[in-house]
């Protein structure tokens, strides 16, 4: 079976993250990477986005790929920002489309305490955002251990 390769993009909000959260998720196969839990993955890239609406978009990806990326995932920042990412369709579409790329949103679990507040907000209005938050949504104690 093909190796997943693996590459991570964060929002520039978060532009001091160490990615621990990202990596527990990627190590223990939880959140999105739960996707991955029969097989073999690795992280091959790590960066921001470079700030609203995006630049390094545009060039990330092609460099990631030149690393073998088969997978982008866009961090879990991006769906529990306040707001969640106003471009996330477009780097959904951009990406496959330049790079052939796979675009899955999100890394770790969406932590509860992030989950209750976009939950009572309704932040999550939308047919895509329904969508995006699938691969990290997890169950509540998984989301606990995210706090």
């Amino acid at each position: 079976m093909e190796k997943i390769k693996v590459g991570i993009i964060i929002c520039d909000r978060y532009h001091t993250c160490a990615g621990g959260k990202c990596l527990k998720s990627l190590k223990n196969r939880e959140g999105a990477f739960e996707m991955y839990k029969d097989r073999d993955a690795e992280l091959v890239g790590f960066t921001t986005c470079g700030g609203c609406p995006g630049g390094n978009i545009e060039y990330a990806p092609g460099e990631m790929k030149k690393n073998g990326a088969t997978h982008i995932h866009f961090a879990t920042g991006f769906l529990v920002g306040y707001p969640p990412c106003p471009y996330m369709e477009h780097f959904a579409k951009f990406i496959p489309e330049k790079y052939g790329l796979q675009v899955v949103f999100g890394t770790h679990p969406i932590p509860q305490k992030y989950y209750l507040t976009h939950k009572n907000l309704d932040s999550w209005n939308t047919p895509f955002l329904q969508q995006a938050i699938q691969p990290t949504l997890s169950n509540e104690k998984t989301r606990l251990s995210y706090d």
